[in-house]
């Protein structure tokens, strides 16, 4: 069973009741993330008729009910905890995904979420003292990564120095393989230019 999620004996309870309502053969559940690892990671849990997971998901076969969890949202999904609190009104099922939002990233995880890491847990909070954000656009081929400055950094006349200054510097020491960095808007790059 993966060690990256656990789902308490009362949310398995609950969660057994509500596919028995569904009334359909061999229907699971499935668990994962949307936009995962980033400050909009959203944690969902949805109904999974036979033949609707995806061909890598990972299936957990628990006593009372199959989840299926999305391979993508796995390292994402460490340490989280499905649960169901029961009250006077039925009760609520509650997911915790503590690392929704930032995985926990180590030298071998992909260089995009490493560099996607390091922005969410280093550089952004800085910035957001002055309303700014700093989003990972693409990695290209040759490991530069693109991105966008946001909110307060934009069209502010210090961002190139400051910012993408100590931006790389943060990012290039504790990622040795990328090879730099770039502004989506730096129109003075004209290198990858499109001109419509």
């Amino acid at each position: 069973m993966s060690e990256s999620i656990q789902i308490t004996d009362s949310a398995q309870d609950y969660l057994a009741e509500l596919l028995e309502k569904q009334n359909v053969e061999g229907i699971a559940v499935r668990i994962f993330i949307t936009q995962p690892g980033t400050p909009y990671a959203e944690t969902c849990l949805a109904y999974c008729r036979p033949g609707e997971e995806e061909p890598n998901d990972e299936l957990l076969e628990l006593e009372k009910i199959r989840v299926y969890l999305d391979k993508n949202s796995l390292p994402f999904l460490e340490e989280a905890v499905v649960d169901f609190n029961a009250d006077r009104m039925g009760g609520q099922l509650t997911i915790k995904a503590p690392n929704a939002k930032m995985p926990k990233v180590n030298a071998d995880s992909p260089l995009e979420d490493r560099v996607n890491y390091i922005l969410y847990s280093e550089i952004n909070p800085g910035l957001a003292s002055h309303g700014g954000e700093i989003k990972l656009v693409e990695l290209t081929d040759d490991q530069v990564a693109i991105l966008a400055f946001g909110g307060g950094c934009q069209g502010c006349a210090a961002v190139d120095l400051t910012l993408k200054d100590g931006v790389e510097r943060t990012l290039l020491e504790r990622i040795p393989e990328l090879a730099g960095i770039r502004d989506v808007t730096d129109h003075t790059d004209t290198t990858n230019a499109y001109y419509r």
